[in-house]
């Protein structure tokens, strides 16, 4: 037996637990055992201040699942003891011990091709194929065994066409697992309903997708090769593709069915529109949101009306669009791309030891109510880095929302919101990152 992360314990497990089982104990401890075929819990009893600890093992669907704990005892170190000898028993018992009665049979293989080579989506590939990206690979695999594929078709999309949508979902989910909350998969819509200590709201997930030809083919963005070019790219091009996307979620009327009729409804939107475009691309989704243009802290905001490129128009200010008052806030992240699931999966033990990361770019460090931006670089498979899923999460607030978001179901998250002067007031973590890039290599010197 040996001790493990909360996150990589989260990653294997943490979607059985029950957010409301923090009211009852404190888990202490996590502890693997035989390559995780057992895995542990020392939790401690918040009314007798006595502990205990929990086996979970893998059920016919490979979910990690309670099957055994010890007694309550006064002493943690004589708790882990005991959790120790009962891992050990555990372990050697077969497989057919730990099944759960599940009716669904066999477990479902993910990441065995089910279409011919050549329809696959690149980031697919490298994901099952190249050694860089095993802690990708191996943090998203138990994490998917928990994934209810509601619309049938989750295997072939996310090996396909869909893989960018696939990967932002799987994002969500696991930082919504995060932050203490049981995910709900509604059929057929929307996507999530989050239940937690603090409340519930819905989650509807889109992505912005490349421009394509008449063929099929993406098309390149336009060139931004000088700082007009920038603009126009950031003021006009992107709040249109982020405008085109919203707006056919608004359409769909999701808070009127009534499982979310009555809760904070959310769009989460993110940007796969060109390589690395989400590390760029925030301004031009806040702009389009709120309709408001600041080009320097000097100077007062100006309204925006409208967004135009080539034959192209469309209003700014989603937010007071008409219907736009039932979505609560729109969610955006920089960072949740298979880069993420790379870091993450690196740090917590997940995939290939040789592998070795750098993460390089631009964050807001807040100190004593000041906030200052400016380049880090960090090795991420030095030890202590750290990184939750949640890091990098900014959530715009509709101002005019008939059910309000409250900041404090996602409290770890940026929070952005709209004053009325056209100012926009951030509540930032300590430190944000704005934008990164991610360097992966595997190191030929390690066996």
């Amino acid at each position: 037996m040996h001790r493990i992360s909360i996150q990589r314990f989260n990653a294997l497990a943490g979607y059985a637990r029950h957010p409301r089982a923090v009211l009852d104990g404190e888990e202490c401890g996590w502890f693997s055992h035989a390559d995780d075929r057992v895995l542990g819990v020392l939790i401690r009893d918040r009314t007798d201040n006595d502990f205990a600890g929990a086996v979970l093992a893998r059920d016919e669907r490979l979910q990690y699942r309670w099957v055994d704990m010890t007694i309550f005892v006064n002493s943690a170190r004589r708790a882990e003891a005991l959790l120790q000898r009962l891992l050990e028993k555990i372990a050697l018992a077969p497989d057919e011990e730990y099944f759960q009665g599940h009716p669904e049979g066999d477990p479902v293989d993910f990441f065995t091709p089910i279409v011919p080579r050549e329809r696959l989506h690149d980031h697919f590939r490298l994901l099952v194929e190249e050694i860089q990206y095993s802690p990708a690979l191996h943090i998203i695999e138990p994490m998917m065994r928990w994934y209810d594929d509601v619309d049938g078709n989750f295997i072939e999309q996310f090996q396909t066409t869909g893989f960018d949508a696939r990967i932002w979902e799987l994002y969500l989910f696991a930082m919504l697992i995060e932050q203490g909350f049981i995910v709900h998969r509604p059929d057929p819509a929307p996507d999530f309903v989050a239940d937690g200590l603090a409340g519930q709201f819905a989650i509807e997930a889109v992505t912005v997708n490349p421009t394509r030809d008449q063929k099929g083919n993406a098309t390149p963005r336009p060139s931004i090769d000088n700082e007009e070019q920038v603009r126009a790219y950031l003021q006009h091009y992107m709040p249109i593709k982020f405008g085109s996307a919203l707006f056919s979620k608004l359409q769909k009327a999701y808070w009127k069915i009534n499982d979310v009729a009555n809760m904070p409804f959310t769009i989460a939107i993110q940007d796969f529109s060109s390589p690395g475009s989400m590390t760029m691309t925030s301004p031009s989704l806040q702009l389009y949101l709120y309709g408001y243009q600041q080009n320097s802290a000097n100077e007062a905001p100006r309204r925006m009306e409208e967004h135009v490129w080539g034959e192209k128009r469309i209003p700014s200010g989603f937010f007071f669009l008409p219907d736009a008052e039932n979505i609560s806030a729109v969610i955006f992240s920089n960072s949740a791309t298979i880069s993420k699931f790379s870091r993450i999966g690196a740090i917590n033990d997940f995939g290939d030891r040789r592998v070795r990361m750098v993460r390089e770019g631009f964050a807001c460090r807040t100190n004593q109510n000041q906030a200052e931006q400016g380049p880090f670089s960090v090795e991420v498979t030095a030890e202590g880095y750290t990184e939750d899923w949640v890091e990098g999460l900014a959530v715009f607030h509709n101002p005019v929302a008939k059910v309000p978001l409250d900041p404090n179901l996602l409290e770890n998250a940026a929070h952005f919101f709209l004053q009325e002067d056209g100012c926009v007031n951030e509540i930032l973590p300590n430190w944000y990152p704005l934008s990164s890039v991610t360097k992966i290599w595997v190191d030929a010197g390690e066996a």
